[in-house]
């Protein structure tokens, strides 16, 4: 009997012995929550963003949340983001009880297109339906064009959230991506898949003191333990003062302890990423769309790797490559879609024809830095496999 291929995942997170040895020596330590490990982690990538100040909480949609409270975001206000992303791109909006609308995607980057943002700018300004924030998202970690976005801001009166969940290890031009200087905060997510994994985890980004002062007691119930923060002037030891409505958002010890190793090989993880993409790029049927940057300057981490089929042959293929016992996905089903967001937002599709026609085409092939050469080339067989016989 022919003996059948193991399974290979869409993706897959990497430890090694010195991540392990981390956790034990945490689990060891004199904390597992509130210590040292998560203002060491945090510490960590301010110097590799170059951001002026890094909170770490549980969850990028944590962050999200917390990023859209400190700057204001409430009741009735509007927020914009693309519809090709997870939910909590849209969810933080609605937290804060603000209303949500979305921007259609470009057709190479599959970001947010900024001809079609200008063009929705301009008729809500005559409508003054105006965002208060738009969250923009660099899908599979490839940079928007976050210079000509910023500009937008500045003429329309927007704030800017760069949701870059999957693009910590990417560069805009010669800036790494977590660096906020062209938006009010970034965020990005530390889950199993991503660039480097604290098992669950993020971040937010800033250079405005002011919101990171608000991050970092939003995170911890609203309690600020910071006595040069008080408002109240009172020299006891046990003071402490909760100052606004916040929430347990906090990162342990043993998750920034992870995430103190991870961020060690983040240069590695991002190098085999796009090694094993560009050999994708080069062997894959030449009938396959791949995601294009706006610059040769731009380098993403590879998070997750897109390809477009004709929207005929997608559910083909894709089922060819599950009976092949390879993980495929679908990132991602547009929001709008769903069936909670379909009783709080009204959308018009000829607005979102990119997002139909994305969805419609992409799966996500695997990628992952454990990936073997011979996982790697099966793969690339099985699909022009499936294209030899269906073209």
């Amino acid at each position: 009997m022919k003996k059948k291929n193991s399974f290979i995942p869409y993706s897959r997170h990497y430890c090694d012995r010195k991540d392990i040895k981390n956790l034990i020596n945490a689990l060891k330590s004199n904390y597992v929550s509130q210590g040292p490990k998560q203002k060491e982690f945090a510490n960590n990538l301010r110097k590799i963003t170059k951001s002026k100040y890094v909170t770490v909480l549980n969850s990028a949609t944590s962050a999200l949340h917390t990023a859209c409270a400190s700057l204001g975001l409430k009741k009735n206000d509007i927020l914009w983001t693309v519809p090709i992303t997870w939910p909590a791109s849209a969810n933080c909006g609605l937290y804060c009880g603000a209303k949500i609308d979305f921007v259609d995607i470009d057709e190479t980057t599959y970001n947010i297109c900024t001809k079609k943002l200008l063009k929705k700018l301009i008729y809500s300004k005559k409508k003054k339906i105006l965002p208060k924030i738009l969250v923009v998202v660099h899908l599979a970690g490839n940079p928007c064009d976050l210079k000509k976005i910023k500009n937008l801001s500045k003429k329309f009166k927007f704030k800017i959230i760069e949701d870059a969940s999957h693009a910590l290890g990417s560069f805009y031009n010669n800036m790494p991506i977590g660096n906020p200087k062209y938006s009010d905060a970034v965020v990005t997510s530390f889950g199993p898949l991503k660039s480097i994994t604290s098992a669950e985890g993020g971040a937010i980004f800033t250079n405005n003191k002011k919101n990171y002062i608000f991050n970092e007691i939003f995170r911890q119930s609203g309690v600020q333990k910071n006595k040069d923060y008080f408002y109240l002037k009172n020299k006891s030891y046990w003071w402490n003062e909760q100052q606004v409505l916040g929430y347990n958002y906090k990162l342990s010890e043993l998750h920034a302890s992870l995430g103190i190793s991870q961020l060690k090989k983040l240069k590695l993880f991002v190098k085999k990423r796009n090694k094993l993409s560009e050999i994708y790029e080069k062997k894959l049927c030449k009938k396959i769309r791949f995601q294009k940057s706006l610059n040769k300057n731009f380098i993403s981490a590879r998070h997750i790797f897109i390809i477009r089929v004709n929207k005929s042959l997608r559910s083909k293929l894709f089922n060819f490559l599950i009976a092949n016992n390879i993980g495929a996905s679908v990132n991602y089903i547009p929001i709008y879609k769903y069936p909670y967001y379909k009783k709080v937002v009204k959308v018009n599709l000829k607005h979102l024809k990119e997002s139909e026609n994305y969805y419609s085409e992409a799966i996500s092939i695997p990628l992952f830095y454990g990936m073997t050469k011979l996982e790697h080339s099966r793969v690339i067989n099985v699909i022009n496999k499936f294209f030899d016989k269906y073209l």
